[in-house]
């Protein structure tokens, strides 16, 4: 926890760990930009071009847990450096090879580096700040990821357009070499000496962990928040704003721009208010899933294109889920011996990408159901009905949030902890 005799060195650690983490989230993002491209440099109908993103969140989902216990185990410094690295090789890879395995092994290698990341940044917070301000910097560390997604929105896509795919891919893995070597240097000694560690398998770790109904809660608060916004900014927002909706790539870069500062300007929003009504952190949880499904519902009520200001209100109101998903990490922080943090962190993370990848892959299995054989470029109607998919994980993510927030509440109830009431007292 935060030393108030040495609060220079925990800021420190911290900016090296969030600046690991915006690069994490450039390259995690820079195929979203460049959905159009990969499709016709690499040949891909909506299935293909479905697997390159699904492969990369497998990836990073398979590994989240193996990578909390590495962090429990062995610090922020070793793991996340070793991250970055992973990443740099895929990205160099995608920039210059063509067959479709090593294609695909670049981005399993982009997602598996990208795995520990997150959770070293919220583990960071974990052991160097109080618990009053945990919430609040779990989400700026939240928001500085996004503004990496802006930076794949706009310079890594100017770049794109203007240099062309292998100098783009190329320069991004350039770049995270730059980055990783800076954060190891930031991250040296005090975290890791500071960390709690015990000789733990993980399997023991796990099922302790999962037992616990307020890690589970964060599981399901992590699934159903974030998959909207992350099926339009990893592949399929591009493509649907500009073959679809009839959008100049411009444009589409910009509502991408819209989603990602609609999620900066709510981050702080969410943050204050879990740190200040830690008991009601579930309600925002099922707010955001309700806005996101009324977003996409009103958006695909209509078989025609729609106008600029109403992908703007749409792409803002998915983009809430975003930062939302992260209170899912702050519950795993508060139900989470320090020891298992890395492994809590990595559970409900897990959450999220699990959700992400059934509805990348859906979507891409309905277009291509839907269209002519060998199509690339799909119909507003045909992503009508493929977005439609996206209410099957809506709708388990919702069922988990609610009977993980009952047992949950139980068992706080048997340990003695009062929920206050939302109700004030009445007066005499």
């Amino acid at each position: 926890m935060l030393d108030q005799r040495t609060p220079r060195a925990a800021w420190v650690i911290y900016i090296a760990a969030a600046s690991a983490y915006f690069m994490a989230v450039v390259n995690r993002t820079a195929l979203g930009v460049a959905g159009v491209q990969a499709s016709e440099r690499f040949g891909l109908e909506a299935t293909g071009l479905a697997m390159l993103s699904v492969a990369q969140i497998a990836a990073y989902a398979a590994l989240q847990i193996p990578g909390g216990r590495l962090m429990d185990r062995f610090g922020a410094r070793t793991v996340m450096t070793a991250g970055l690295a992973v990443m740099a090789l895929g990205q160099t890879m995608l920039a210059f090879v063509h067959e479709p395995a090593l294609v695909l092994l670049a981005r399993v290698l982009i997602g598996a580096g990208d795995a520990p990341i997150f959770i070293g940044a919220t583990r960071v917070v974990g052991l160097w700040f109080p618990p009053r301000r945990a919430p609040m910097m779990i989400q700026v560390t939240g928001l500085i990821g996004q503004t990496g997604q802006l930076a794949s929105a706009i310079p890594v896509a100017a770049l794109l357009h203007a240099a062309g795919w292998s100098v783009a891919f190329a320069t991004l893995g350039a770049v995270t070499v730059a980055v990783g070597l800076v954060a190891g240097f930031g991250l040296r000694a005090p975290t890791d000496e500071s960390a709690v560690v015990v000789a733990e398998r993980m399997w023991p770790a796990l099922r302790a962990t999962t037992r616990v109904a307020g890690t589970r809660l964060g599981f399901w608060s992590h699934f159903v928040t974030p998959f909207g916004a992350n099926v339009l900014t990893l592949l399929w927002g591009v493509p649907f704003f500009v073959t679809a909706q009839e959008k100049s790539p411009a444009q589409a870069s910009l509502l991408l721009t819209c989603l990602t500062l609609s999620a900066i300007a709510s981050g702080p929003l969410i943050g204050w208010y879990s740190g200040r009504h830690p008991f009601r952190r579930s309600w925002l949880v099922l707010g955001s899933a309700v806005l996101t499904l009324a977003a996409f519902a009103a958006l695909l009520a209509f078989d025609t294109p729609r106008p600029m200001w109403q992908l703007v209100v749409f792409v803002i109101a998915v983009g809430i889920g975003g930062p939302t998903s992260v209170v899912g990490l702050d519950l795993a922080r508060t139900f989470s011996e320090r020891h298992r943090l890395g492994t809590a962190s990595g559970f409900v993370n897990v959450g999220g990408f699990a959700a992400t990848i059934i509805g990348v892959l859906a979507v891409g299995a309905v277009l291509q159901l839907t269209s002519e054989p060998g199509a690339t470029v799909y119909t507003l109607d045909e992503y009508r009905l493929a977005f439609a998919v996206l209410i099957v994980p809506w709708i388990a993510g919702v069922i988990g949030v609610l009977a993980s927030r009952r047992r949950a509440r139980a068992d706080l109830a048997a340990a003695g902890v009062e929920i206050p009431s939302r109700r004030p007292p009445r007066t005499r």
